[in-house]
């Protein structure tokens, strides 16, 4: 099984330029019709969904922000009422708000779909026994992934994270052939396996579906050789859908863009104007097929390049290389998203720090670790040590809750940390991608 959807896979660009000229003629008439955000965007613009007669027109029309997202929870950016929403899921904000995200019936049926693609093109079949390391709830990725291999036939187990000797127990006792998980999960699973005395020929994986975070292709070849599997990339944001936007097939030379539900540009992030194919920038994605949720010109802050080739799988759909940086302070830690904005959140919330702080991202074994070191004032600096360790716990739960991992936190004294003159730069990156 080569394809999921081998029609919808193989056609022609111009095939593909018709179906997103139409499918977003349809879709800004939808939005305007029902979102309020937008049409009043679109309005005070002088723009109607008319206003697009090419598919060069959507330049024209307004971008949308993550903190659209945010002045508009929870349902302000819905398409549908209520009642036909069949599934919730979020993704945390820059700030305490998380972004929420809507799914009806066919918009799962889209998803299982878009996902199934890319698990077929990294080699999945029905035959197959899925190992889900991802972790469940109200990210997407746990459940995106799950739905799709049970759309194609394969058999799953929904491990979630954690755990890692149970889970090369699971693998050794169930046989898996997918792994499905962080690639920082995967390196893992491997030094575990090296701690048990045990070797990639004790279980039965294949292949490995590794994303959530940025890896590299070093990073790659040791997930290959420690694990035996054939590793392979795919991309997706929870604000657009989830994992399904691309992913890589079996080839590794690039990640196919489903891009007849999603039109994609590249755009320059400093004059916001559109960018040719094969130059790199900012990615920008429309959705065409989304019904609860459609965003225009969504801005991902993921930096990267589209171009096309003829790819030996027979996949004509555009390609995008693996995203190569942010254009904004995001950063990713163990497939979860932190801004340093939270951090500024939580310390506000505390009189014995000062606002400043530096976070530092390391390696702890093969595991992102998030360290955040913060500036005490000078009445805690002289406050006895019970005091300082009481409120070093307090600021450590409440970044737990605000980040969603928990960091380790460290006090510094007052006035050590280094004041910027132009923007801060509040993160230390030490993590070899």
């Amino acid at each position: 099984m080569n394809f999921w959807q081998k029609e919808e896979e193989t056609l022609s660009v111009d095939e593909i330029k018709q179906i997103q000229l139409e499918r977003l003629q349809s879709v800004l008439n939808r939005v305007y019709d029902n979102v309020t955000f937008y049409r009043k965007k679109f309005k005070e613009m002088g723009l109607e969904p008319e206003s697009l007669k090419s598919l060069d027109d959507i330049s024209k029309f307004p971008f949308t922000y993550k903190s659209d997202l945010r002045d508009n929870y929870p349902y302000g950016m819905f398409a549908v009422p209520l009642r036909d929403i069949v599934r919730i899921h979020s993704s945390s904000g820059t700030t305490g708000k998380p972004t929420v995200v809507g799914y009806t019936r066919n918009d799962l049926e889209n998803w299982k779909n878009l996902v199934a693609r890319i698990m077929v093109a990294g080699g999945v079949t029905a035959n197959d026994i899925v190992h889900i390391a991802f972790t469940y709830g109200l990210f997407t990725g746990g459940f995106g992934l799950h739905y799709a291999a049970e759309h194609i036939g394969a058999s799953v187990i929904p491990v979630s994270s954690g755990n890692t000797k149970r889970q090369i127990m699971i693998m050794q006792d169930y046989r898996s052939s997918v792994l499905v998980c962080t690639p920082s999960y995967a390196l893992h699973i491997a030094e575990t396996l090296d701690k048990l005395n045990l070797t990639k020929n004790d279980i039965h994986l294949k292949y490995a579906l590794l994303g959530s975070e940025p890896w590299g292709e070093k990073i790659r070849e040791e997930v290959e050789r420690r694990l035996g599997v054939i590793a392979t990339d795919n991309y997706g944001l929870s604000e657009v859908m989830g994992p399904g936007v691309s992913g890589e097939c079996l080839y590794k030379n690039g990640l196919h863009v489903n891009e007849d539900h999603f039109y994609v540009e590249i755009i320059d992030p400093e004059t916001c104007e559109p960018l040719p194919e094969g130059e790199k920038g900012e990615l920008v994605i429309t959705t065409l097929t989304r019904e609860a949720m459609p965003l225009i010109r969504y801005r991902t802050r993921d930096i990267t390049r589209l171009y096309r080739d003829k790819c030996p799988c027979g996949r004509t759909l555009i390609k995008m290389e693996k995203p190569s940086g942010r254009t904004d302070d995001m950063i990713i830690v163990n497939g979860v998203n932190i801004f340093p904005s939270q951090v500024e959140e939580v310390l506000k919330e505390f009189d014995q720090t000062t606002p400043h702080y530096m976070i530092f991202v390391k390696k702890k074994g093969r595991l992102d670790m998030l360290e955040i070191d913060i500036e005490m004032t000078e009445a805690l600096f002289f406050d006895e040590m019970k005091k300082q360790k009481a409120i070093l716990e307090q600021i450590t739960e409440r970044m737990f809750n605000v980040l969603g991992i928990k960091p380790a936190i460290k006090f510094v004294e007052p006035k050590t940390i280094e004041r910027f003159e132009g923007k801060a730069k509040r993160v230390i990156d030490l993590r070899n991608v």
